[in-house]
Order: structure tokens, then C-alpha cells, then sequence
């Protein structure tokens, strides 16, 4: 265990486009159970905490093994930055502990496949690189990211990089898009600049399945494929 280290899920009650989204069955637990899980058996947090203003919630994440003292009593819409609900969360979790936390990570509730092994590496790299923060990514596969274009109303299109089309896509360079997963900062890092995004911050890859962040039901039922992959 890290002394001094807080994991901070956020889920909130009010999901708009998966209504319950964070206590929906997925593999035979409700989905938030399954990042309770991992951060528990990383043993890599003093304090694994729920930050969620829903009462049930609060009560299922309780029966899975993680901290609820309290509810969230602001930034639980859907406008306020996971960033900012995360520092609000560490002011309340320091206010009633009494006491600071010096690494903070926040573990998104829909990033069920993120695993306690994916959680250790990213913290054994967060400390060896000495970064301020670390965010969590994944490599474009099969999706070409070089190939992107915007459909215009007519039905015509806007190539994002129309450059890209002059090479073969083996001589193009990997590119990566962050993943709710694993985000890691210094308290004093996050509290200054208010965000996980910052200056020298470092990005962590994860595998693709690791990295599977659910926002849709078409997310939710690739999640429900991607564990019977993992059990094989």
C-alpha cells in the first residue's frame, strides 16, 4: 500500500445517454464493481474512495469494498470537467480524514476492463518518470485515425489530414487517443492547474481492451464482449 496515495471513482447517479449506468450488471456485477475491484487488489491506495451524490450507488460501492462517507454534494451534472469533480471530491475527502493525500488517482467508474496489473504498471511508471501527472492512452488500431473525415451536409467530405492520403499507411506514426482508465497527478500539481492536464504531463498506454471506456450501449456491449475475451 502507498501511504498517503487516494483512488477517487467518480460516479454519479444523473447518466444521460446509459441511464444507471454505473450499477448496471456487466459480467455478473454492476459496472462499478468491477473498478473497485481493481483498485483494491492493485493495493497501490491508502483510500479507495466513491465520490457519488446517488444513494444506491453509494450503497453497492460500499458492498464491493470501497469508502462512501460522504455524498457529493456539488459538481455531479454533466457539464462539470471528471477533473474538477475529482479535486472537489479530495477536498472533501481531506476535510473529513483530516489529513492530505499526496498522489491522487481517479479511476472513471466506465473503464470496467482497466485491471489491478494495468493499475500497478501505470503507477510504477508514474513514479519512475517523476511526472506531475500521468493520463492513460491507447494506440488506433484497426480504426486509421490518419484516415478521419468530416461528412458535410451534401454528403461531401473534409479530410482532417489530407496529407496523410500521399503515403501508405505503414510510413504514417502511431497516434493515441486518452482513455478515462488510469489518470494520476502530484495533489499539489492538480490543485495549482486545476486539471489533470498540464504542463510536462506524461501519457501511460494501455492495451485497447484495458483502455474500453463506455459512454454508449454499442461501448457497453463490446465491454460485455471484451470480458468473455479475457476469460479465455
Amino acid at each position: 500500500m502507498t501511504k498517503d496515495s487516494i483512488a477517487i471513482i467518480l460516479a454519479r447517479g444523473g447518466s444521460k445517454r446509459i441511464p444507471r449506468k454505473n450499477i448496471l450488471e456487466l459480467n455478473s456485477r454492476p459496472l462499478i464493481a468491477w473498478t473497485i475491484k481493481a483498485a483494491l487488489e492493485s493495493n497501490q491506495f491508502e483510500r479507495v474512495l466513491v465520490s457519488t451524490d446517488d444513494k444506491e450507488i453509494s450503497q453497492i460501492s460500499k458492498d464491493y469494498g470501497a469508502e462512501v462517507p460522504f455524498l457529493r454534494d456539488s459538481k455531479a451534472d454533466d457539464i462539470t470537467p471528471s477533473s474538477e469533480a475529482t479535486i472537489y471530491a479530495l477536498n472533501q475527502a481531506e476535510k473529513y480524514w483530516n489529513k492530505k493525500f499526496s498522489i491522487v488517482t481517479q479511476l472513471m467508474a466506465n473503464c470496467p476492463l482497466r485491471d489491478k496489473e494495468d493499475i500497478i504498471r501505470s503507477h510504477n511508471s508514474f513514479r519512475d518518470k517523476n511526472a506531475p501527472s500521468q493520463i492513460s492512452c491507447f494506440k488506433f488500431g484497426w480504426m486509421m485515425p490518419w484516415w478521419a473525415l468530416k461528412i458535410n451536409e451534401d454528403g461531401t467530405a473534409e479530410r482532417l489530414f489530407p496529407d496523410a492520403l500521399k503515403k501508405r499507411s505503414q510510413d504514417l506514426p502511431d497516434l493515441y487517443c486518452p482513455t478515462g482508465a488510469i489518470w494520476i497527478a502530484r495533489r499539489e500539481n492538480l490543485i495549482k492547474s486545476k486539471s489533470f492536464y498540464m504542463p510536462k504531463t506524461r501519457y501511460e498506454p494501455l492495451n485497447w481492451i484495458s483502455a474500453v471506456d463506455i459512454d454508449e450501449y454499442s461501448d457497453f456491449k463490446m465491454a460485455e464482449l471484451c470480458f468473455k475475451l479475457k476469460d479465455k
